[in-house]
This record gives C-alpha cells, structure tokens and sequence, in this order.
C-alpha cells in the first residue's frame, strides 16, 4: 500500500473499481490509525494531527473519501448511501492491517467521517481496537436529536443540500476564481479560517467533486434502510460547544447509542472544524484513548 518510511506519503486504497488517494504518516508497523474527513474537507483536515500520532508511534492513513477522490468519484444517489460508505472503511482498515501487520485498527471520524466510523464500528467491531467520533454522535442520537427543535434547526443546511442543483448554484465558482466565494462564506460563518476555508472550497471547485460531496447528503433517505448495530469497542465522542451544525442535544445523547465503554470529552471555545481548530487538544484526547489498551 504504501511507502515504508515515517514521514508524509501518498498511496491508493482501491475497491470495486473505484481508486481512493491515502495519506500515510508514521511507522510502517505502527498500529494503524484510520482518519476519515467529513463535508468539504479531505485528508487535509488532519494535516495537524497526524505528526504527533506518528511521533507516538501510531501508522496513520487519511483516505480522501467517495466523492472527493478523483478516481471515486461514482454518479447517483445509490452509490453514496451509507452502506457503500462502511464498505469503503473497511477496505482503509484492510489496507492498513495487510501494511502494518497488525491485527485491528483505531478508526477516527470527523462530521460525516464521524458517521461512517460510527457505523463502522458497530458492523465490524473485530477490525478495530477503538472508534473516535468527533462533532457528529452516533446514528441513532443524531436521528434522536433531529425530533428536537434546537437540532432540527441547525441542521436546515441538510434539507438545502438534499436539493438538486440548489446547493451547486449557490456554491458555483466565478470565472478566474479558484473556489466558490459562496461555500467560503458559509464555512467562515460556521468557525473555520478564511485561509482553511479557501483550502477545503478549492478542493470542491470542480463541478463534480462538488456534487459528489453534495450526493452523501442526498443519500440519506436511501441509507435510513441500512441498519447497523451500536458500537462495542471502547468509544471516544468529542464535541466542541461553538459547534453551530451539532448541538447539545445531539451531544447529550450520544451515551445513549453506544454499548462498549465510552468517554465524552466536550471543546470549549471551538468551533465545528476541531482538528483545524484545536489538533492539540484533540490529539491529546486521541493518544489516551487509543494508547490506553
């Protein structure tokens, strides 16, 4: 899969015909570490993390998810529903145990990424050692959360996004610009950086990546028909209370939905976009978890 060395490097994850581009960092027999990205990021998200994992030994790899890698980047809304998106974590974590030699892997989520490790871990629970979700809660606090009114307004953005062609005028890139002014004001509005803003949106200024990433959005009513057990590996949820997509609510129920040992650590001050925001933090978070087996 990858090169054998501890610093950054590339390598391709393929399944079913489709190619995802990996970031890899860290001891090639490190235990694995499986960073998944949420909407509109990719593997960058994690540019601040993965030093200080690989310093502690960890092997991580940071695929650019269905969607965002070019050569995964299937048409229709039944190719992104969440059954497709466990698949592809399970072919990450293969390649990552085939690489290291190691028996299990630590899975870590942010926003969708989140969702899918979720999933993940309560499907397949003997490839992993311990699951991370972060900003979004397990599947069923979320659904829970959505009959709350505070919850069922902050994700109005999710009804807006489910629209064809409604979030790809919105998020349309003039002429000459490298990224849409539009997606850059809504993720400045919601806590991240201009500068990390402008590095997510240009990922997205081609008209496909764009609707790919829209499509895992448009796909929920297909994925309500995918079930998937609660995770039973020992789980982290993190949560950030400037957080203007997931609110308390959602937070408050994630206990509820996981059956394996679990700690809620809460971010104050940050915003959404936490392993941007607060890698220090998170990562600290991260090493007591996953080195505490």
């Amino acid at each position: 899969m990858g090169h054998e060395t501890a610093g950054i490097g590339t390598a391709a994850v393929e399944r079913d015909g489709l190619v995802f581009d990996v970031t890899t960092a860290g001891p090639v027999d490190g235990d694995p570490v499986v960073l998944l990205h949420g909407f509109p990021q990719s593997a960058r998200c994690w540019d601040a993390v993965t030093p200080a994992l690989a310093t502690a030994g960890f092997r991580t790899m940071a695929p650019d998810q269905r969607g965002y890698s070019p050569g995964a980047r299937p048409v229709g809304r039944a190719a992104y529903r969440t059954a497709e998106l466990v698949a592809d974590a399970v072919a990450f974590v293969e390649a990552a145990l085939a690489e290291t030699g190691r028996p299990r892997a630590h899975v870590v989520g942010h926003d969708w990424g989140s969702l899918v490790a979720w999933a993940l871990a309560g499907s397949r629970p003997e490839l992993l050692h311990t699951v991370t979700g972060i900003s979004v809660p397990p599947p069923g606090a979320m659904s829970a959360a959505l009959h709350r009114p505070r919850q069922l307004l902050a994700s109005w953005y999710m009804a807006a996004f489910a629209v064809p062609g409604l979030a790809e005028r919105a998020f349309a890139v003039p002429a000459g610009r490298p990224w849409s002014p539009g997606l850059v004001r809504m993720l400045v509005r919601s806590g991240q950086t201009r500068e990390r803003a402008e590095r997510d949106a240009a990922r997205l200024a081609d008209p496909a990546a764009l609707t790919a990433a829209l499509t895992w959005y448009r796909a929920l009513p297909l994925s309500r028909r995918d079930a998937f057990p609660q995770a039973t590996v020992p789980a982290l949820f993190v949560w950030s209370d400037r957080d203007t997509a997931l609110t308390r609510d959602a937070a408050e129920e994630a206990a509820r939905h996981v059956d394996g040992p679990f700690r809620y650590a809460e971010l104050r001050g940050v915003s959404h976009w936490i392993p941007d925001e607060a890698p220090g933090a998170l990562t600290e978070l991260l090493l007591e978890h996953i080195g505490a087996r």
